[in-house]
This record gives structure tokens, sequence and C-alpha cells, in this order.
């Protein structure tokens, strides 16, 4: 697997500067037609949603650094800080590359301790790519409407996650990692890394969406204390 650091002062970054253009679902959904591309655009800007809720709901920068969207037919929160705002593109978009080309298995997100990189929450997204369509190009498909309820399901089920999820009691940041195809070609500032697993975990299974291209399962390992 591949794994990247969020470009903060007290981590190393050496990902570049990328811009990832605003993604137009209707471009290459239409009539509930379902591409390659398009399915790749969907679950693409979905990852850019559900990290930015995840390190908002988890408490890893201050409420002040996210502004409020809409999206999904829920209230979300977007990160404003230039550096992540920066490293969040950079990721999403090299994602997009590995979707279209049905090289990428699964993306962890993972929240570590700042002061000594131990992984506390491993949040899982295994990633399911239909053949047919990857060989032959033939489309799927599924209402829109549909896809987008299972994706606010998922959401949902994120900005909810403090009632389950033990409290980070020290400074964390998060990581990246993305598990693709031996083949996959990466970029020079992604390297290779350990899966950082979380000893004494406990794992809870979120819910799926399914484009008919690509399944999404979605599921979140954190650590337990050591009193409990």
């Amino acid at each position: 697997e591949f794994g990247c650091c969020p470009p903060l002062p007290s981590i190393h970054q050496t990902l570049p500067i990328l811009s990832l253009p605003p993604i137009m679902l209707t471009a290459q959904v239409a009539k509930d037609v379902i591409t390659l591309k398009g399915s790749a655009d969907i679950v693409t800007e979905f990852f850019c949603y559900a990290v930015n809720s995840i390190i908002f709901q988890r408490g890893l920068y201050p409420m002040e650094q996210f502004e409020r969207v809409k999206k999904y037919g829920l209230t979300l929160l977007m990160v404003q800080e230039e550096r992540v705002k920066r490293f969040i593109s950079a990721v999403t978009s090299q994602l997009a590359a590995w979707l279209e080309t049905g090289k990428l298995q699964r993306v962890v997100l993972v929240i570590e301790s700042r002061l000594t990189a131990e992984p506390v929450e491993r949040w899982n997204f295994n990633i399911e790519t239909d053949e047919e369509v990857l060989e032959n190009g033939v489309p799927r498909q599924k209402s829109d409407k549909v896809i987008m309820n299972e994706i606010q399901t998922i959401m949902r089920q994120i900005t909810s996650c403090v009632t389950f999820l033990p409290c980070l009691n020290e400074q964390c940041t998060f990581d990246v990692l993305a598990y693709t195809d031996k083949d996959a070609m990466a970029p020079i500032t992604w390297a290779d890394s350990d899966a950082k697993m979380i000893k004494n975990s406990q794992v809870v299974k979120l819910h799926s969406f399914d484009t008919k291209v690509h399944k999404v399962e979605a599921s979140v390992h954190y650590k337990i204390d050591s009193d409990d």
C-alpha cells in the first residue's frame, strides 16, 4: 500500500500542490447511465467529503478552520486551512486516476498520535470494481438519487461517530493509505507504507454504497482503552 501524510509543520510532506477540479456528476451520469469515469467521479467526490467530515468530527483541527456546505441533502463541514485543502486535493486526484483504471482496492484514513505516530483509528473503505465495465467499457444503470441516498447514509454515520468512538485525548493527525494492484503506477510523492494496524482494536461496520461500477464498503477500527 502507498501512504501520504498531511502537510502540516510537524509532519514531513513532499506532495506537490495540486488542484482537484470541480466534479460534475451530470457530465458522465445522464439518464441513470453510469460510466467508469462517472462512477470514479462519484466515488472520488465521496472520499473528499468523507475525509473532511472525519477530520472535523474527530477534532483534528480547530472548528474555526471549517466552513459549512450543503451536500447529499446534509450540512457538512469542509476544511479551509490551505495546506490541508491542498493535501486532500492531491490525494483525491490520485485516487481518481486509480479508480478510472480499476487499480484501487482500498482507501484507509488513519488517525494517529502527533507525538508518537501510534495509530488510534483506521477508517477503511474497501472498493470493488465491475470487471466487465473495466474490460469492455459497458455502462451500468442506477438512479443517481438512490446512489446519493446511500452516500447520505454513510455521511450521517460519520457525523454520529462521536457517540461510539472514544475521545481523542491527545493531539492527532491523519495519514491516507491506498491499497492498489501490484502493477499500479504511483507518483514519487507516494511512498510504500506499513499497514498502520491498531493493536487491541474494535471494529464498527458502516453502510456501503454501490454505483453498479464501484462498490464501496466502509468500516472504522478504533483503539480500545487499556482500562476497558
